[in-house]
């Protein structure tokens, strides 16, 4: 794990789908819900607002900033009831480069407060392999997380 800045997590794995298979996991609420959260809205559309209800009490929101089909998406996260990453206070990058076969996923969040980067580093950790299974076609089943609270 390379990181930018001290409060930038960047994050890397390759996923064996093409990009526009992967692609569809992160505008679909049907599939994004099965790599992660246990209620999912989302209006893929620049402006438009998404909704990730983790657990029942940890809640993601934010919106859509860029969309390019298959290659990248960016939107601005945050927490429902948090002070410290308010929806909108940060920024998640996902770009697919096509590499062989597959696809290596670039995960890059910005502007998160240094108190808040080692529990972000542990979220992506936990949610790029479950997303690479479903991109491979595997059921990486319910989310363990979606059962507890995590802050």
């Amino acid at each position: 794990m390379s990181s930018i800045s001290s409060n930038t997590i960047k994050k890397e794995i390759f996923i064996e789908c093409r990009p526009e298979t992967l692609f569809s996991f992160f505008t679909d609420p049907d599939k994004l819900v099965r790599w992660m959260g246990r209620h999912v809205l989302l209006n893929p559309s620049i402006g438009g607002k998404y909704r990730i209800d983790v657990n029942g009490s940890d809640i993601a929101m934010g919106e859509y900033k860029e969309i390019i089909p298959n290659e990248k998406i960016v939107m601005t996260w945050g927490w429902e009831k948090s002070k410290l990453v308010p929806p909108g206070s940060s920024t998640v990058e996902f770009r697919l480069i096509p590499q062989g076969s597959g696809t290596l996923l670039v995960l890059t969040h910005f502007d998160l407060p240094a108190s808040e980067v080692a529990s972000h580093i542990q979220g992506w950790t936990h949610y790029m392999p479950r997303l690479q299974s479903l991109g491979q076609g595997q059921d990486p089943g319910v989310d363990p997380w979606s059962e507890q609270a995590m802050h």
